[in-house]
């Protein structure tokens, strides 16, 4: 078995930046690469705009607020003269506003389409994961990865990338703008770049970590949720509200803690970069303020340094800002591919075998079976069961009963040995196929939220509204199903937790029926129910067996007695086989389970006293 521990403690994220991690994201971007291209040209035209509006500010009052024939001009003069400066400059704004809101749309528009791809990835991919990687998985973590995890991958998508590459596009035109016009004024507004980049470089240390662990704390608060919830009834029962409560507490505050340090690694980094932009703002007045002064510049260059120099740490603010997305993104997407890089245990051939019919047995040929290393449930199982067969095995609790049947169905491989259909492997088979010769009846009904229809064909369409109804009356749920509000069409909540466990039950045999399995396996799936529903449905149960082949995994020995073959299985070995008679004849594990169960009820039956030998 595969260890599947970092999909429940997310370990150190090893890089900020992973190239195959990134290239592999990049593919979910190719279907919308138009998109993306579009967005770009969009952002190009906005950083555009926006930053070429500072010169345009500069070349009116250069060359208009100063110039002689002006001096003293009325309002309306002067509008006039202005009057075309001061439309390019409305449009340059216009331009950056519907650019920006364009870009903006149509960037969500992407986010959204790929979330909604890698969720559909994410889940198709957990359908097809084998039985046993659920088994060391717990559900609130997977819930993460599909929900949060992608989400946080939005970001990067819908803004991160694109507001990342519009950053830089702005830091390159406002550069190559301010060194245009005059590169003293330029390189004394860069002077306080090393206080930003010691700023940028503390911002990454505590940032990595404190994200990281964010991150981790939330997986693990949503896996207490899931789990807690949806045992809530057990905490009740066993008074442990407050318990669990102060566990919550105690994850929760873990949460809280790591919020708070990302949080504080983001406001160290803000004011730096707000101080670096006001000490720039400074230096600009105090130099370009000379060189006015001087007539080494004119009032109109001035402005624009000191337009363009807070608006060059816009953009630094904003990467910062996009490396939080990056760095989220980043640990996002290496839980989402460790997840999509799990393969399942149990894989269908691709030259697999198709089964269109169950003809002869099933055979298990000298199988074993361990779930961890060398720690065999099952060892050396030797069993043929004939078509029509019905076949019970018995056994103490951990004795090896449901991994028999849970390898028939190959949720697990065998280790040693082969289990054989008609003299087929399974292993050589395609699973659709041998699983659709087989029904499960668990002890446990798992029903979903919707109607009673839909749950006894598991909205499958090929099964008719009249196959439906026809189970349910085979096996004696038609009855209650009626009695309830709306009939099929009653809607269950979730886990049905609305009917009986009796109820649960009947609807479990008649979802087996309405699939038409030629092998039917119950497995305890009448022990959680009340003597008078286990009669009523002796009958539904004697039509839903007949014709078919059938495992019975029982404690209950009254719902065996009639099998045609009985296997005691002890310790992972098979060590009793025959009729219930031919065991009882035997008096071995057979005879003594069956006396602890009915030794006392049959002496009383007949007036003997207790403790003589049932023989």
């Amino acid at each position: 078995m595969n260890d599947y521990g970092d999909l429940f403690e997310e370990h150190e994220l090893t890089k900020v930046y992973d190239r195959e991690i990134f290239r592999r994201l990049m593919g979910y971007v190719r279907p919308y690469l138009r998109w993306v291209i579009l967005g770009v040209f969009l952002i190009l035209l906005a950083e555009a705009a926006r930053n070429l509006s500072p010169y345009v500010a500069k070349v009116a009052i250069d060359r208009y607020f100063h110039a002689p024939e002006l001096r003293g001009a009325t309002l309306d003069r002067m509008f006039l003269a202005l009057r075309g400066v001061l439309l390019l400059y409305a449009a340059l704004l216009l331009l950056d506003l519907l650019a920006s809101f364009l870009r903006g749309y149509v960037m969500q528009l992407v986010g959204q389409f790929i979330m909604r791809d890698m969720r559909m990835q994410i889940f198709g991919h957990i359908l097809r994961l084998h039985v046993g990687f659920f088994d060391r998985t717990m559900v609130g973590r997977l819930m993460t990865r599909v929900m949060n995890d992608v989400a946080a991958l939005n970001e990067l998508f819908a803004s991160g990338i694109v507001d990342s590459l519009g950053s830089l596009i702005g830091l390159t035109i406002i550069v190559a703008m301010m060194f245009a016009l005059s590169w003293k004024l330029a390189l004394i507004t860069f002077c306080v770049l090393p206080v930003i980049g010691a700023a940028t470089l503390a911002f990454q240390i505590l940032s990595r970590r404190a994200y990281r662990e964010w991150r981790r704390q939330l997986s693990r608060l949503n896996a207490f949720m899931n789990e807690r919830i949806g045992g809530v009834v057990t905490v009740q029962l066993f008074g442990q509200e407050e318990n669990t409560f102060r566990r919550f507490v105690g994850i929760n505050t873990e949460y809280l803690r790591a919020a708070l340090r990302a949080v504080l690694a983001m406001a160290f980094f803000g004011p730096l970069v707000e101080l670096a932009g006001g000490l720039s703002t400074a230096i600009i007045l105090w130099y370009g303020g000379g060189q006015v002064v001087q007539n080494a510049t004119t009032i109109g260059e001035l402005f624009a340094f000191l337009t363009w120099g807070q608006r060059f740490f816009w953009p630094l603010r904003n990467l910062s800002a996009q490396y939080n997305t990056l760095l989220i993104a980043m640990a996002s997407s290496e839980r989402i591919f460790q997840l999509l890089d799990t393969r399942p245990e149990v894989v269908e051939k691709p030259d697999a075998i198709p089964l269109p019919e169950f003809r002869e047995a099933i055979e298990f040929r000298n199988v074993w079976f361990a779930y961890e290393g060398e720690n065999y449930v099952l060892e050396d199982i030797n069993l043929t069961i004939r078509k029509g067969e019905r076949v019970a095995v018995v056994g103490a609790t951990g004795s090896g009963k449901t991994t028999l049947t849970n390898l028939l169905c190959r949720f697990y491989d065998v280790q040693k040995g082969a289990i054989l259909i008609d003299g087929y492997d399974i292993r050589d088979l395609r699973i659709e196929d041998l699983r659709r010769h087989i029904a499960i009846v668990q002890q446990d009904v798992l029903l979903f939220t919707g109607t009673v229809r839909d749950n006894i064909r598991l909205f499958a369409d090929f099964i008719s509204d009249e196959q439906v109804e026809e189970a349910a009356r085979i096996v004696q749920a038609d009855r209650f199903i009626r009695a309830l509000p709306n009939g099929y069409e009653t809607v269950l909540q979730e886990g049905g937790a609305t009917l009986s466990v009796g109820q649960r039950q009947l609807l479990a045999f008649a979802r087996a029926l309405a699939f038409n399995p030629e092998i039917l396996i119950l497995d305890e799936a009448t022990a959680s129910i009340d003597t008078e529903t286990e009669l009523l449905i002796q009958e539904g149960l004697k039509r839903l067996l007949q014709n078919r082949t059938s495992i019975m995994i029982a404690h209950r020995l009254s719902t065996i007695r009639d099998a045609d073959k009985i296997v005691v299985i002890h310790r992972g070995r098979i060590r009793e086989m025959g009729t219930h008679a031919e065991l009882l004849q035997l008096q071995g594990i057979y005879y003594r389970l069956y006396q602890l169960q009915y030794r006392d009820q049959e002496l009383l039956a007949a007036g003997k006293p207790r403790g003589e030998i049932v023989s």
